[in-house]
């Protein structure tokens, strides 16, 4: 196993590549539709700290917690118990999972605008025949990559991700040279949108809510990396680059069009803009760099899904079969079970089209509650005396931020998210009656279970009202 280890720079790049995926493609339009330069400044400076602490409490738990691989269920285990861990890695399996369906959907609808013509409509939004069984073929030829080596796939997954950096750069280039300082100086208060700053900025926070989603893609995979210590080092250069790219790509995009043209651009409204500056064959680029974009995000999500259960499994918080490792060290049971479930969603993708956007809203969701733990475990640690003052402050500032997310997803979608923390509860009851000799859940879990399942009614009466 020793050396099918990751190092730093692979390490990063799944950070990075995980949170880059389709959204910075749409984020120019995004943000000029709800704000203007102003709010769009204060919102990514906020945004900014918040995240940049919670990318601090990785690192502090990384070094203060050395022994915990896995990040997201042991930090949620270690901080707050059994039950709780296994929560947050479910739901960080169910996002990692269902979540990531989108990737090959949006990639196979970028690639119907270089194939589809009104006569024939090969891919459409990636939901007809064709994108279907494309889509199987990327989901099956992944899960042989990883199914190679954790770092075979981890390579592979740096050299995607400096292929799509490449358009991303190139179109920070053009925005640099074709940037209009009068342009960029016109109506920063936005004052047609009807709206004061203050709710402008709420607007793009909810926009950055979801793009820094995969920020603890090396914790998760910290028992593979060559040197713990990398583990958070990588999150917080995987953090800055993307923050950095994101702020350049939102901020000069407002100095090339007016607001309102940057508004009205079709998505992915980076292609558009492109095109604006250079003709056809950068709109086609940035198109390309989308594709190649969302799919080196779904190999690191891949690589999160299959390592998750594999984590809950060395716990007893997942059943035993989990812990299956084929001979190039991949845990390939969590792997056969994150690709068919990909599988079946993408075939709920062909059926049904636009009905599975709520089981994604929903899915999506559930990443955010493991942010929270992280932020309040490393709180728990600095108020029961480790660490400094100023770890103290960033976990105060993480739980705060982790807090916010969960109110921005909107409550709505945190309480349908128990339907599917409900079945999840079976499978934690089941993993501890057959490792742990039939271990009884203590008060506090039977008070948790019981909430959850108490709340399963409320929740499924939101989901057919809804």
């Amino acid at each position: 196993m020793k050396e099918n280890r990751i190092g730093l720079w692979s390490l990063t790049a799944l950070v990075f590549s995980s949170m880059v995926g389709a959204g910075i493609f749409s984020l120019p339009q995004n943000m000029a539709e709800v704000a203007g330069v102003r709010a769009v400044l204060i919102g990514w400076g906020i945004t900014g700290v918040g995240i940049l602490a919670l990318a601090a409490s990785f690192l502090y738990l990384s070094r203060l917690k050395p022994e915990l691989d896995g990040g997201i269920y042991t930090y949620a285990r270690a901080g707050f118990g059994e039950l709780v861990g296994f929560f947050s890695a479910w739901g960080y399996w169910l996002c990692a999972t269902i979540g990531v369906v989108g990737y090959l959907v949006i990639a196979f609808a970028a690639l119907g605008s270089f194939v589809d013509t009104s006569q024939q409509v090969w891919f459409g939004e990636g939901n007809t025949l064709a994108a279907f069984i494309g889509e199987s073929c990327i989901l099956w030829a992944v899960h042989w990559l990883v199914s190679r080596g954790v770092q075979q796939a981890a390579m592979f997954n740096m050299v995607a991700t400096l292929a799509k950096s490449l358009p991303l750069l190139l179109f920070v280039l053009f925005a640099c040279y074709y940037f209009d300082p009068v342009t960029f100086a016109q109506d920063q208060a936005a004052s047609t949108l009807a709206a004061p700053v203050s709710e402008q900025v709420r607007n793009t926070m909810l926009i950055t809510l979801w793009v820094f989603t995969g920020i603890e893609g090396a914790t998760v995979l910290s028992a593979r990396a060559k040197d713990k210590r990398d583990v958070g080092t990588a999150t917080v250069l995987g953090v800055v680059l993307a923050l950095l790219l994101y702020v350049l790509i939102s901020v000069l995009a407002l100095g090339v069009l007016a607001r309102p043209e940057l508004a009205a651009l079709p998505n992915p409204s980076m292609a558009g803009l492109m095109g604006h500056m250079s003709g056809s064959w950068g709109k086609a680029l940035i198109s390309v760099g989308l594709i190649v974009s969302v799919l080196a995000s779904y190999v690191s999500w891949t690589l999160f899904s299959a390592e998750v259960p594999f984590s809950a499994a060395r716990h007893g918080a997942f059943p035993a079969i989990f812990l299956r490792q084929n001979r190039n060290g991949t845990p390939i049971t969590s792997l056969w079970l994150s690709s068919l479930t990909v599988q079946f969603c993408l075939l709920l993708v062909w059926l049904l089209g636009k009905g599975y956007t709520n089981l994604l809203l929903i899915s999506t969701s559930m990443i955010l509650v493991p942010y929270l733990l992280i932020g309040l475990y490393l709180l728990k640690l600095s108020l029961g005396g480790q660490g400094n003052g100023m770890m103290r402050i960033v976990a105060l500032v993480s739980s705060g931020y982790g807090l916010w997310l969960l109110y921005a997803a909107g409550v709505k979608y945190l309480l349908l998210s128990l339907l599917l923390y409900g079945p999840g509860l079976l499978l934690f009851l089941y993993s501890r009656r057959q490792l742990v000799d039939g271990k009884k859940l203590n008060v506090r879990e039977r008070w948790l279970a019981g909430t959850t399942l108490l709340s399963l009614f409320p929740a499924l009466w939101s989901f057919y009202y809804q």
